[in-house]
């Protein structure tokens, strides 16, 4: 396999997992707002489909940052940096968050959890809360731990064709729904 090949593969393959991440992302989302706080049903993106492009980044900062951790780690040792996982997950996506409430404010004019995020007691500017940052820990470990070794496992045995395939249908629907998002946007302003 050349170089260019493998780099193509890699992107993919990334890619794939990232688009994963957004829609757990937004299963979780909509889990919370309908099982646990009982709202009722919306849309939790800004997007129109169902995934949240935050989850995605943040899963792929764990993956690029925190997940080297672990491999190559026998069982015993994985176990043994579970703490410094679960705080580096913790940190990097309460970081995230934060840096998209700035981003969602100046893009949007507000951030969509800037309610939610302002009823917690240990809480930054309706931006951050302690309460999150320690589901995200949480989560984090779920997906390097249990989701991640899932993953590349499901699209390693993907033939190459098929996972191109997968790849160029999920990246159209994917910008084709950022688009109309932008469009929306400089209309409405």
């Amino acid at each position: 396999m050349t170089t260019v090949n493998r780099r193509s593969d890699n992107f993919q393959r990334y890619f794939l997992y990232f688009m994963m991440y957004c829609v757990i992302g937004w299963c979780y989302e909509v889990f919370l707002e309908v099982v646990v706080y009982r709202w009722g049903f919306s849309n939790r993106g800004v997007l129109f489909g169902p995934y949240l492009p935050v989850y995605g980044v943040g899963a792929m900062t764990f993956l690029f940052t925190l997940y080297p951790l672990l491999r190559g780690k026998t069982r015993k040792q994985k176990l043994l940096l579970v703490p410094v996982i679960f705080l580096g997950c913790a940190l990097v996506a309460t970081a995230i968050e934060l840096a998209a409430s700035y981003l969602c404010e100046l893009t949007m004019g507000h951030w969509p959890w800037q309610t939610y995020a302002r009823d917690y007691k240990i809480q930054f500017q309706g931006r951050i809360a302690l309460s999150p940052s320690i589901r995200f820990g949480l989560g984090g470990l779920l997906f390097l731990y249990g989701l991640q070794p899932l993953f590349e496992k499901l699209v390693g045995r993907m033939k190459p064709r098929t996972r191109t395939m997968v790849f160029w249908v999920v990246l159209a629907v994917g910008l084709c729904d950022t688009v109309v998002f932008v469009v929306r946007q400089v209309m409405a302003s």
